[in-house]
């Protein structure tokens, strides 16, 4: 188990040149800025993050060249949110299908809003 001081420290975050974390997608740079929030407001320490985040990593049947690492990386928030009660797996299922029917409801080009979300 690794131990990190700032989230940038965490094992397998892609970085530039430079040392600064990359994103491939807009998703990974929200699930990586929603996870320094909720870290500067308690919910977990660097600490935590980081075994949360190593279990992700090495669970069987991740892709070992890493190609998964922000789908490890939103498990183990996923996780982390469940175990200090923020929001149960019950809340977060609830949550993402009405994220789903939001999309599914929202023209192109517009943003997605969950008060879209039919039903």
């Amino acid at each position: 188990m690794s131990r990190c001081e700032t989230l940038a420290d965490s094992p397998g975050l892609p970085k530039s040149a430079e040392g600064d974390p990359v994103f491939a997608e807009p998703w990974q740079a929200q699930a990586f800025a929603m996870t320094v929030r909720l870290h500067e407001q308690g919910v977990f320490t660097w600490a935590d993050w980081a075994e949360a985040l190593s279990r992700e990593v090495h669970r069987p049947g991740r892709a070992e060249d890493g190609a998964d690492y922000f789908d490890c990386w939103v498990a183990a928030l996923a996780g982390l949110l469940s175990e200090r009660g923020v929001a149960s797996e019950a809340e977060q299922a609830a949550l993402s299908e009405r994220w789903a029917r939001a999309a599914e409801a929202t023209p192109h080009g517009s943003p997605i809003l969950l008060e879209n979300a039919p039903g």
